[in-house]
């Protein structure tokens, strides 16, 4: 099984090509980024020339939607349809919302499947604060509802939700584990969805324990044979990184960070899956 690191765009600057140079020195194998903010004011590509840079660095994409409004599934077709035009691998999901009524969230995601059918290309949904998925509890029962929904395995919200490094939550864990086809690699503590630094010793056990939450993905791909893991380290800018009291700077630099994580997901990686 190989390992494909994507880069989000997220907090980064520059023009896209910029952006695109970058990342490929970097050596990721491609790019996640909200489809539906390419072309959108602010962003200096348009979606031809994303199109075109796409093709000329050879990268993979994959396409964050994120659904607002009262018709989540509606939107979410529309914006996963209209994705497609940047051939993603996959499409991660902010869809739906944690205030949805129990039967109104199981229809929503019954409708998610389908569209996930239409378009011949896996949904992985969220595992977000404010989105469906917002708790382990909360997703183990929808989970067992819905035997065919995938996730996007960002377990820092689950921290910050339970106010706790998941001890009392290895099911869940493991039953989301099981569900994962993608991995959002940022790391979250007991009171926010980000540590500072994942560098320093200090949050040395932080990181350790999403590793282990990792391993079980790792694990879960391998029984069923996936060919590859797909894996972003999602830290973010200012104010989900923290800044200096006074001057507002961040407390490290956000490149250097994802960097740092994705390197070191890659080494992790290795000695799990190839002994290396």
């Amino acid at each position: 099984m190989d390992l494909k690191i994507y880069k989000s765009l997220w907090g980064m600057t520059g023009t896209t090509e910029e952006q695109f140079e970058r990342i490929r020195t970097a050596g990721y194998n491609g790019i996640e980024s909200a489809a539906q903010e390419i072309g959108a004011r602010g962003n200096n590509s348009k979606p031809e020339t994303f199109q075109k840079l796409l093709a000329d660095f050879g990268f993979d994409y994959i396409a964050l939607v994120y659904t607002e409004g009262e018709d989540h599934a509606e939107e979410l077709r529309r914006l996963s349809h209209e994705a497609m035009k940047y051939n993603p691998r996959k499409i991660v999901a902010h869809a739906g919302r944690d205030n949805m009524s129990f039967g109104k969230t199981i229809r929503f995601f019954e409708q998610a499947l389908r569209i996930e059918e239409e378009l011949g290309l896996p949904i992985a949904h969220e595992t977000h604060r404010r989105r469906p998925l917002y708790s382990p509890m909360n997703t183990m029962v929808l989970l067992r509802e819905l035997p065919d929904l995938h996730i996007n395995a960002d377990f820092s919200h689950w921290c910050v939700v339970t106010e706790s490094m998941l001890e009392d939550h290895a099911e869940p864990l493991a039953i989301a584990a099981r569900r994962a086809i993608h991995i959002h690699g940022r790391v979250g503590f007991e009171n926010g969805p980000q540590v500072p630094d994942p560098r320093t010793k200090e949050w040395e056990d932080r990181v350790q324990k999403h590793e282990a939450w990792w391993d079980q993905i790792i694990a879960a791909h391998i029984v069923r044979g996936e060919k590859a893991l797909t894996f972003v380290p999602e830290f973010g800018p200012p104010t989900y990184m923290p800044t200096h009291p006074v001057s507002g700077e961040p407390v490290a630099d956000l490149w250097d960070v994802c960097l740092w994580s994705a390197e070191r997901f890659r080494k992790h990686f290795n000695s799990r899956v190839k002994g290396k």
